[in-house]
């Protein structure tokens, strides 16, 4: 509505196409309430937000545009304001052959968002590549904790043929119910009481970039988040089945460390340019 808020400023490149801060700043002194996921990958997801409230890109472009903390301006106005730019009425023409709409608006950033694909990692290299090379030994062994004492595989899933590092479910893993005023998460959807408290699989491709973490930004580094699994997450009468503590050693949170360090692509500032 005052130019001070795009889209580009919570899903920076910079940041893994997420951002830097636990939850986003909007229009006016506007504060979301949780941390702005990462873009990349998003054309995989079954469901967007992290409470799953829509099933395509278009319909989650629909709502931050008109979210009053986030760029606070109603669909009707965004339409006018574009319509005012020759530059934009020309190139909407040319795709859609027709006027500006809000629909078309949403199509078209949904349309660049499926160019941001990331999958070039040592990760990457190293599993679908047949290069043995592009992991160190740590990493090596971290995927060995990954797929075992660690079971971060039950959610962050990655198969012989590709790796999403995501269920695309809804979990319960205890992160603010220890608050008074918790985020409900996904009930506030489907309004079942099982899903009190759960919240999207986030994707750990480029997690190094995207810091802080969690819905609602509270933890701030990957040590820190490997110390909440550890220990089994906040219980809370919700908390997911596959929740306890791990008993990692010290060695091996440092091989997991490094092994989701190795999930970072290779030029993300450059991609959809």
């Amino acid at each position: 509505i005052d130019d001070t808020v795009s889209c580009a400023t919570c899903h920076d490149p910079k940041f893994g196409f997420a951002e830097n801060k636990k939850v986003s700043d909007g229009v006016k002194g506007g504060k979301g309430k949780r941390n702005a996921p990462t873009v990349l990958n998003s054309a995989f997801y079954d469901l967007q937000f992290w409470d799953g409230r829509v099933p395509s890109l278009e319909e989650q472009a629909k709502q931050p545009i008109a979210n009053p903390v986030e760029m606070g301006i109603s669909h009707e106005a965004l339409v006018e304001k574009l319509k005012k730019i020759e530059e934009y009425k020309k190139a909407f023409n040319d795709v859609f052959n027709s006027e500006i709409t809000i629909d078309n608006i949403v199509k078209a950033i949904a349309s660049y968002e499926r160019t941001l694909i990331s999958g070039n990692s040592p990760f990457d290299k190293f599993m679908y590549g047949n290069d043995k090379n592009a992991l160190n030994d740590a990493a090596k062994r971290g995927i060995e904790v990954f797929k075992g004492k660690g079971r971060c595989l039950t959610c962050h899933e990655f198969l012989d043929s590709y790796g999403l590092f995501t269920d695309n479910k809804f979990h319960n893993i205890g992160v603010g119910m220890d608050k008074p005023e918790p985020d409900i998460g996904r009930f506030e959807v489907t309004k079942n009481p099982k899903d009190k408290g759960a919240f999207k699989t986030p994707t750990l491709r480029n997690i190094t970039l995207t810091a802080p973490y969690m819905h609602d930004g509270s933890e701030a580094t990957l040590e820190s988040v490997i110390d909440f699994y550890n220990k089994g997450g906040i219980n809370n009468p919700n908390l997911d089945g596959g929740m306890r503590p791990l008993d990692l050693t010290k060695e091996e949170k440092a091989d997991l460390l490094e092994f989701l360090k190795s999930l970072t692509s290779e030029n993300i500032e450059n991609l959809g340019k």
